[in-house]
């Protein structure tokens, strides 16, 4: 197995930290004492403390491009399973993180993009890309009949991300489960319903 870079460490340590402090509190010596490296190691490697945050979100997506497939790609399950599956992923590592971390993807939307443009762009492509693979699946569970066709799976796809990330947000407050859970429940007796 290859070695980690440099540039890998300090990403990794970036993201642990922005998930800890967000992006504005995360600063350079923050990320570089979590790191175990001199701040030069830092700026031999990003020019910026914007673009370094692209960076790891980029790395934090890859891994919820993971995740995605995991769930999304699974033929055993219908598309409508698939889609709850993914949900109860991400249920299972937020618990694991004793839900005092969100999502990484929403927490640089609420924070970041109005400082920066460069990552408000890259949010914006990020959510498309998340959506429609969404998009994908929901129409998939619409043509089999398990969805109801009245929405586009595109609008479908940005209520179901949209919401779950709220859903987060507010799970990030009470520091437990009921928030998601709930989203699941209402979410998959109404809009996304099996239809009769």
């Amino acid at each position: 197995m290859a070695r980690k870079s440099l540039k890998e460490n300090i990403l990794e340590a970036g993201l642990r930290v922005m998930l800890r402090k967000g992006y504005a509190a995360a600063s350079v010596r923050d990320v570089v004492a979590e790191a175990g490296v001199p701040q030069g190691s830092f700026t031999n490697h990003f020019r910026s403390k914007e673009a370094f945050s692209r960076d790891v979100l980029d790395v934090y997506f890859e891994h919820v491009r993971t995740l995605v497939s995991l769930a999304l790609d699974d033929e055993s399950l219908t598309p409508r399973e698939r889609l709850k599956r993914y949900l109860d992923i991400i249920t299972g590592q937020l618990e694991a993180d004793g839900f005092s971390r969100g999502c990484l993807i929403g927490d640089f939307s609420l924070e970041a993009a109005p400082l920066s443009e460069m990552l408000r762009l890259r949010l914006s492509e990020i959510f498309l890309e998340w959506r429609d693979r969404f998009a994908d699946c929901i129409r998939q569970a619409q043509s089999e009949g398990e969805i109801d066709p009245t929405f586009a799976p595109e609008d479908l796809a940005d209520f179901l991300l949209s919401s779950w990330e709220g859903a987060i947000l507010r799970m990030k407050v009470e520091r437990n489960e009921a928030a998601l859970e709930r989203f699941k429940k209402i979410a998959f007796a109404t809009v996304f319903k099996e239809c009769s």
